[in-house]
């Protein structure tokens, strides 16, 4: 992997902390205020994987800045309380985006705050309509794995966030600390293993233990097809079944097996990282 690409540089403990205890302080100031705020991109994801979080640093996975997802009826709040924490916000990007993205930066910190209204509208979008309240302080599994397949051109930060993700839960109906496929494929308008969406190949692990560029290769391939075609139940089974054997074999080789088990919500990522469940504010 190299240190060109967005997101993939080398990144030591302490510049990952100050990102960290920073969003520790939003979501505790916002809860205080009660702002509805729920965090998206990188760091989601390091705080529903406390198994597999580490992947993250090992492979050169940086964070950038801190995403949130949120309501419309609350952007007055949210500029209020980005404010009172020294935040700038950038009131271009709010009037272009017609109040769909806000973004803040804190200067002399190198701290950069996207804002996410309503919606993520990218390559494909993906609506937040009574989702932000489901999870905490994250938006929904199902939600953080669209937010990576709905990339047409999927790049190396997203396939390891992808992985973490998958490989740490499984696939099911519901919400709490599951991947719920039904949601892939109502009204987010993309599903797992839809057109034009990513699908993620693990080869060549070498050796059981923390996984580095050196002994891991990832092959990404994308289908062509119409991204609106109507997704059966067949089509998710087929998916979820695929994803599971490639979970497993991924699991295997990095010597991973039932008896590890996974941390129940209750407990601390070993780095220390925030803990995910709805006891967390």
């Amino acid at each position: 992997m190299t240190g060109s690409s967005i997101g993939m540089q080398e990144q030591d403990r302490s510049e990952r902390e100050k990102f960290e205890n920073e969003l520790k302080a939003i979501l505790k100031a916002g809860n205080d205020a009660g702002v509805l705020m729920r965090v998206i991109g990188s760091l989601a994801f390091q705080m529903h994987c406390q198994q597999f979080g580490y992947l993250q640093q090992a492979m050169g996975r940086a964070y950038t800045d801190i995403d949130f997802a949120a309501y419309n009826n609350q952007v007055n709040q949210i500029q209020k309380l980005l404010q009172s924490m020294g935040y700038v916000e950038n009131r271009e990007v709010f009037i272009s985006t017609e109040g769909e993205r806000a973004i803040f930066d804190k200067p002399g910190s190198g701290l950069h705050i996207d804002i996410f209204y309503e919606k993520l509208d990218f390559c494909h979008t993906i609506y937040w309509k009574d989702r932000l309240e489901v999870d905490s302080p994250t938006i929904p599994l199902a939600e953080l794995l669209l937010e990576k397949m709905q990339i047409v051109q999927i790049n190396e930060k997203d396939v390891i966030d992808t992985i973490m993700l998958l490989l740490e839960h499984p696939l099911g109906d519901e919400d709490r600390e599951t991947i719920n496929i039904k949601r892939t494929s109502g009204d987010c308008l993309i599903a797992v293993g839809d057109t034009r969406l990513a699908s993620v190949l693990f080869s060549n692990v070498e050796h059981i233990g923390p996984v580095d560029s050196n002994n891991f290769s990832l092959r990404v391939i994308t289908c062509e097809r119409n991204s609106k075609n109507t997704v059966t139940s067949g089509n998710i089974q087929d998916s979820q079944l695929s994803i599971g054997l490639l979970i497993n074999e991924f699991r295997h080789q990095l010597g991973w097996h039932d008896h590890h088990g996974r941390h129940c919500p209750s407990e601390l990522h070993p780095d220390g990282m925030l803990r995910c469940d709805r006891t967390f504010f």
